[in-house]
Formats: structure tokens, C-alpha cells, sequence
């Protein structure tokens, strides 16, 4: 697997994880359309890498991501008053398809939130399979209070935590905590600081080995597919799947592993 070079993230491979910290910090890693293409492409190289089990998303210096890069909208305004009339929606849009893919990558996508998690970072968090915060961090939409609408975001939000509370932040433009953003379901764990929360992405990695790569994929498919697909369809699929995974070599590795009372062949 070659992954492509970067300028806005740091990329490291550690066992079947792969770290990508989003890395801007003087912007509090802001996404701009630089950071974009390039989780897009990082997104388009491991794909179909069964080694890269994981995908760690955090941010630098403290922060996870402030939003979306202001000067990006700066540049969509001059672009409009030249006559751009797609400007702004191309902006918009390229955050939505990005959010699109992060929610259905193949791999355990994995949040480490501190500091500011605002708005395409909010939505980051939400499409996020495991999400873990520290006490540092701040949750929020603030998109309405300046005037704009957090569109890509919206139903990524509501997915996580349903409706009501999705209205409730997005409307009054709510900031909380940690503690706060695990009760309703942001997050699975609010922990006491950065060390608690690398600890526990260990943890979650850790336990991940026990999980066979190919049946994670097919599993997190299925669970997604339960939001768009007819339920007779979708089970008349899953049941295939099933068929497909009992008679093929990861099926055959985890029965003869359990009966010889050993690790399977990817927990190592």
C-alpha cells in the first residue's frame, strides 16, 4: 500500500492501524480543500488494504478539527462575484462527499477527540465507528449563529443522535463537554485527559484484533445498509454474506481456532 503524500496530515502505520492526524494547527486543524483531497485520496488508498484494519482520525496541538477553513469561503466569495454562480455549493458539497466516504469506509474508523471539535469536525466525530474524548474537548454547530446552515453536517448528526437532540444543538448553537457528548451518544467514552484517551484507543485496537478483517467489512456494510435498504432484501443479502463467510477461509480459521482453543490467525 503507498499512501500519498501529505501536507495538511501526518499518516503513520502502526500494526493494523493507521493514524491519520489532521494537522493544521494554526488553524486548529480547520479543514480547507487541501485537507479534503487529501483524506479523500488516503481514503481511496487503503480501501481495499485488508492489513489496514483501522482508521485512527485525530488532530494536533490539542485540537480535533475547528470546521471548515474560513479563507475557503473567502475564496468562494471572490470566485462568486466573478461570476461562479456553483462556487459556494462545490465548497459545501466537497465536505459532504468527503463525510460520505469516511462513513462508509471498509475499515473501524476510530475518533480521538480533544479540544475543539466544531462543525465538520462535529460531523467527523458522528460518522466516526469508535469515538473517545477527553475533558479538553468542545462540542458544537455553530454554523447558525453565523448565519449559515450546517448542511453536510445536518444528517450525519441526527443519525447519531437522533431528531430531537439534533435540533436542540444545531438550532441554539450548543457548545458542551465531553461528559455531555457521551450521554447523548457522540461519543462511547468521555475519559479524564490525553493519556486516558491513548490508553484507550489502545484498548479499542487491541480488542479490534480479535475481529476478522473481512467479516468487520461485511458487518459494518449490513449495519449501514439497515438505514437505506427494504428489510426482506437486505436479510435475503446478509444471509449470503453468511454463506459466503462460514464456507471461506476466515470462517474455517475461527471454528478450527475455537475448537484448538488458540487465537485466530489475525489476532496476533
Amino acid at each position: 500500500m503507498a499512501l500519498p503524500e501529505c501536507k495538511t496530515l501526518l499518516l503513520e502505520r502502526r500494526d493494523h492501524a493507521l493514524y491519520i492526524t489532521l494537522n493544521r494547527p494554526q488553524a486548529r486543524n480547520a479543514m480547507n480543500r487541501a485537507m479534503v483531497g487529501e483524506l479523500t485520496a488516503v481514503l481511496d488508498a487503503v480501501e481495499a488494504d485488508l492489513d489496514v484494519r483501522a482508521l485512527v482520525l485525530r488532530g494536533s496541538d490539542g485540537h480535533f478539527c475547528a470546521g471548515g477553513d474560513i479563507k475557503d469561503m473567502a475564496t468562494a466569495h471572490a470566485a462568486a462575484a466573478e461570476g461562479d454562480s456553483e462556487a459556494f455549493y462545490r465548497l459545501n458539497r466537497s465536505f459532504g462527499e468527503l463525510i460520505t466516504r469516511v462513513n462508509a469506509a471498509p475499515q473501524v474508523v476510530v475518533a480521538a477527540l480533544q479540544g475543539a471539535v466544531m462543525g465538520g469536525g462535529f460531523g467527523l466525530a458522528c460518522v466516526s465507528d469508535v469515538a473517545l474524548a477527553d475533558q479538553s474537548a468542545r462540542f458544537g454547530l455553530p454554523e447558525t449563529s453565523l448565519g449559515i446552515p450546517p448542511a453536510q453536517i445536518a444528517p450525519f448528526v441526527a443519525s447519531r443522535i437522533g431528531l430531537t437532540q439534533a435540533r436542540r444543538l444545531a438550532l441554539l448553537g450548543l457548545r458542551i463537554g465531553a461528559d455531555e457528548a457521551a450521554r447523548l451518544g457522540i461519543v462511547h467514552e468521555a475519559v479524564t485527559d490525553a493519556a486516558a484517551l491513548s490508553a484507550g484507543i489502545d484498548e479499542v485496537l487491541a480488542q479490534l484484533k480479535r475481529c476478522a478483517p473481512v467479516a468487520n467489512r461485511v458487518t459494518k456494510s449490513l449495519l449501514l445498509a439497515t438505514r437505506t435498504r427494504e428489510l426482506e432484501a437486505l436479510l435475503d443479502d446478509a444471509a449470503a454474506e453468511f454463506a459466503r463467510a462460514v464456507t471461506g477461509p476466515e470462517g474455517g480459521e475461527g471454528t478450527r481456532a475455537f475448537v484448538e482453543k488458540r487465537p485466530a490467525s489475525w489476532n496476533q
